[in-house]
């Protein structure tokens, strides 16, 4: 479980513009990475995880040790890039507070992560999908939206893209059970809490209590397990 949960880190920290596919980018050629860089990248991969298991406390431990790490090298366009990765975090478990991280970062960050921080919020108008990573293009290009968030393989990039259409009032009741059950299957408790909160408003709004009392004993099960 913890290689699978892992493999899952790694790959959607690639998918958010961060970790090793970034930090790896800022010392190309380099035959052994610097301590900074090693550091930010392990900090981060165990940031996403707590924070998705749900321990906010690891979770801001691990992002204020990524932090610190990347700071050593003076340049606020990593920091920006890590940031992007906590926005990301909140917005694929429905949490929608401005980015403030980011944004006292925004001048000096490049066209890419300001592009990456407006699909965030939901300002698409204008935007280039170009400077999208490659698996949330289709959204932007107006595609289906059921079809493309399911086309969208990797998971934690799947739930982030649920996500950004859930804010934007786009996400259809297929796209939530679609989410739910990311969330569920890779055992992600702070948003499958989520998610089940929206399903059992829904039910409850749709005068359904068998459905809203079963949503509800699934967020019983996933509460008991909450970390202190």
């Amino acid at each position: 479980m913890a290689v699978r949960a892992r493999h899952a880190v790694e790959a959607a920290m690639k998918a958010l513009l961060v970790a090793a596919a970034l930090l790896l980018a800022a010392c190309a050629g380099t035959p052994v990475p610097p301590d900074w860089q090693t550091n930010a990248q392990s900090s981060l991969e165990n940031f996403s995880a707590a924070y998705y298991a749900g321990n906010t406390r690891l979770a801001a431990q691990e992002f204020a040790r990524a932090r610190a790490a990347i700071a050593t090298t003076g340049r606020p366009d990593l920091l920006a890039r890590a940031e992007l990765v906590r926005c990301a975090a909140r917005v694929a478990s429905l949490e929608f507070g401005a980015c403030a991280g980011f944004e006292v970062l925004a001048a000096d960050a490049s066209k890419e992560e300001r592009t990456y921080a407006a699909f965030l919020a939901g300002r698409w108008q204008g935007l280039d999908a170009a400077q999208l990573p490659a698996q949330h293009r289709a959204l932007l290009a107006g595609a289906a939206d059921t079809a493309a968030l399911e086309a969208i393989k990797e998971p934690m990039s799947r739930l982030l893209a649920a996500g950004v259409l859930f804010r934007m009032n786009r996400l259809t009741p297929a796209g939530m059970a679609a989410a739910t059950q990311t969330a569920s299957d890779n055992g992600w408790r702070r948003p499958l809490l989520a998610w089940l909160g929206v399903q059992a408003a829904r039910a409850d709004a749709a005068g359904d209590a068998a459905e809203a009392a079963r949503i509800r004993r699934r967020i019983e099960i996933v509460s008991s397990g909450a970390a202190p």
